[in-house]
């Protein structure tokens, strides 16, 4: 069954796109459009590489996990190692991420979920509080500061007076819950939304537990201004299986990491990772005149985390505050538009840190005591041309100044220390002209730039690395769009070619502690397209509307300029980038509530290390989910739905340990798995 699914999606997009001109004369739809933390403007003439995860996408996909959700967007890469665990890429590769994610600016609202060490917890969300996620791919550090990635912005569902409830269970222990009640006055609106998530999960030593509380506020005080302020509570635990090499993933892909004669095992050190965070964030936005807009957020947030591993028991204490503000200057006139947008964001990020031997799951001696201060301040600036309202021209650039200051208590002593890396300039220009309504060319140049993040700079041999170098290279980018005049077709695709400067990428020592080097270069060369097609819409029959989406993403990455030791991987294929990934969905849309989602992803062989010596096979998932929606009792409309992974039941490893000591590359995924659940809505 290989391809299958995909070889019918791509007959069937064949033959729509014959019948699209036919269609045209159906009810239009509403156009796609972005947000991009300025102003609301149609994804056609967007200058960035950006796609949008609308809230109707999200609802189709199983609310346990966003995971399939990310991975439906060409050039992006989502892996759960166990539940709970993620990692996600933009546009590269996952060299930088044991666990979490690095070198990409993630916001919830108007506030950095990303902190000034440069991780961000991503997997303390609860998905079903997510409303829709922008996603701009590529070097976006002109106006968001230090990344090489890209930049994710979420947004929270919007606020309607409505109360609202669903349970989950499924395979493998799981249980997802989850309550909101959201209210909208005059001049008043809030939203309290609460989820509580576990799973035993597929993997001996990879159960998981999240409890999680969110509440947005928002006041209309003037007609010129608002207040709005975002908190919210996450208390996530999840057990870390560890790697596996082939043998042992053949012989019993469900174990956790076994023991060796020398060192203990994952079961018997409890291996696992728990994170409790509180997050705060309190935005004004204030209309000045019709030319002036002015918006000031303040944000800050406190983790603490412990994680008993197999070599050790690190404890971590994290706390973050930082604003973010912008001034906008808007003049139209008409034939010609423009707006500028000159701002600052600054925060800082505490981490006190310290490693104990691991004594079954409890910490024992002490092995090392640091802590460490980062800061991440960067200035903006920002101009966009609207000529005739068919060229779109974007010029912005930031000055990035990082520093990070460093002291040790154990086992050493060692004075407070700094470290200021050069101020980076970060421009960019950018431009999209619309040949006709309906179809558009762009193209941008920009540059990308990531320093070392706190957790490479001191990892998990206790060491502090002041050696490493920031991240850094350009981007240049060719990118089409085209949509029908009903919107009922929508087609989009990106040519990439970003050279990477001082890539930074994770070695694994023998006892599996873990430390980065700067990898000489990479050459990243890439295709994304993107389509989307309403085959059915307002249909008065049995099926009223049918979608079908498609992805494709090819990465030609390459090292260049890498020497590791007297080993040259010049050339070889960057570690943990698959070359081909394929996802495509249908949704069918009945009478009285009735629908059916599909959903299938592949992906290719991914290199497991620099060597190009050991690959994951690739594998085809199929997932479905169906339910009826709108079955009222009085006045509580309630869901009924029911869906399936892994359908093929594929044996395939999500989230690969890249370059791992003793070959345990492999972390095995859960095979074909089952979940139903109840909504109901007030």
């Amino acid at each position: 069954m290989k391809l299958l699914f995909t070889s019918v999606l791509f007959v069937l997009y064949v033959s729509v796109s014959a019948q699209i001109s036919k269609t045209d004369s159906v009810k239009k739809l509403n156009e796609v459009v972005v947000n991009g933390y300025y102003n609301r403007q149609p994804i056609l003439r967007s200058v960035s590489a950006v796609s949008l995860v609308d809230s109707n996408l999200i609802r189709n996909q199983q609310n346990s996990s966003l995971v399939s959700t990310f991975n439906t967007v060409a050039g992006v890469r989502t892996e759960e190692r166990s539940p709970g665990s993620y990692r996600l890429s933009l546009r590269g590769s996952l060299l930088r991420s044991p666990f979490g994610i690095r070198n990409i600016k993630i916001y919830v609202d108007d506030f950095p979920l990303t902190d000034a060490g440069g991780n961000t917890y991503l997997n303390l969300l609860d998905a079903a509080a997510i409303g829709s996620i922008e996603v701009y791919k590529g070097p976006e550090a002109s106006i968001f500061g230090a990344n090489t990635g890209g930049a994710i912005l979420i947004n929270s569902a919007e606020i309607n007076n409505n109360i609202e409830a669903s349970i989950t269970g499924g395979s493998f222990g799981l249980l997802h819950q989850t309550a909101g009640i959201q209210q909208q006055f005059k001049n008043y609106s809030f939203s309290f939304n609460q989820g509580y998530q576990r799973s035993d999960g597929y993997r001996e030593n990879s159960a998981m537990n999240r409890k999680y509380f969110q509440t947005t506020q928002q006041w209309n005080y003037s007609g010129s201004g608002f207040l709005k302020a975002f908190i919210f509570y996450s208390d996530l635990a999840y057990q870390t299986p560890g790697g596996l090499t082939a043998v042992q993933l053949e012989q019993n892909p469900k174990q956790a990491r076994p023991a060796t004669p020398t060192i203990p095992g994952a079961v018997t050190q409890q291996a696992a990772i728990y994170n409790k965070t509180i997050f705060a964030g309190l935005s004004n936005t204030y209309q000045i005149d019709k030319n002036f807009r002015h918006v000031v957020a303040l944000f800050t947030s406190y983790t603490d985390f412990k994680n008993p591993f197999i070599t050790n028991y690190e404890q971590r204490y994290e706390s973050t505050l930082g604003l973010r503000t912008f001034l906008e200057f808007a003049e139209v006139n008409e034939h010609f538009k423009w707006n500028a947008q000159g701002g600052v964001e600054s925060s800082g990020t505490r981490t006190q840190v310290k490693n104990f031997n691991n004594n079954a799951g409890s910490p024992a001696a002490m092995q090392a005591y640091d802590d460490l201060k980062a800061n991440q301040n960067f200035v903006f600036l920002r101009f966009n041309f609207d000529i005739n309202s068919k060229i779109l021209i974007e010029l912005s650039s930031s000055l990035n100044f990082f520093h990070y200051k460093y002291e040790s208590f154990f086992p050493l002593t060692v004075a407070e220390q700094k470290r200021k890396f050069t101020a980076a300039f970060m421009p960019k220009l950018a431009m999209s002209y619309l040949l006709s309504p309906e179809f558009s060319v762009r193209g941008s140049i920009s540059k990308g730039y990531s320093p070392p993040t706190l957790a490479e700079v001191r990892s998990s041999d206790n060491n502090i690395n002041n050696n490493l170098q920031a991240e850094k290279g350009w981007n240049y980018e060719l990118g089409l769009r085209y949509k029908t005049k009903n919107n009922r077709f929508y087609a989009s695709a990106n040519l990439f070619n970003y050279q990477l400067e001082d890539a930074i990428v994770r070695r694994l020592n023998a006892n599996d502690t873990e430390y980065f080097v700067n990898a000489g270069g990479t050459n990243q060369k890439g295709i994304e397209l993107e389509t989307s097609i309403f085959i059915l819409q307002n249909n008065e029959g049995f099926l009223k509307n049918l979608q079908l989406k498609n992805s494709y993403t090819l990465s030609h990455y390459r090292f260049k300029n890498f020497i590791n030791g007297n080993t040259s991987f010049s050339g070889n294929k960057l570690t943990g980038v698959p070359g081909n990934v394929i996802a495509s969905s249908l949704e069918f849309n009945f009478q009285k509530g009735f629908y059916l989602f599909g959903q299938h992803n592949y992906t290719s062989s991914i290199p497991l290390n620099d060597a190009n010596t050991v690959f994951a096979k690739k594998y085809n998932l199929i997932e479905a989910k169906a339910g009826i929606k709108n079955l009222k009792v009085g006045k509580i409309r309630f869901e009924v739905f029911a869906g399936a992974n892994n359908l093929l039941n594929e044996k395939y490893s999500l989230g690969n340990d890249l370059n791992a000591a003793n070959n345990r590359y492999f972390n095995a995924a859960a095979t074909r798995n089952f979940y139903a659940g109840l909504a109901a809505k007030l």
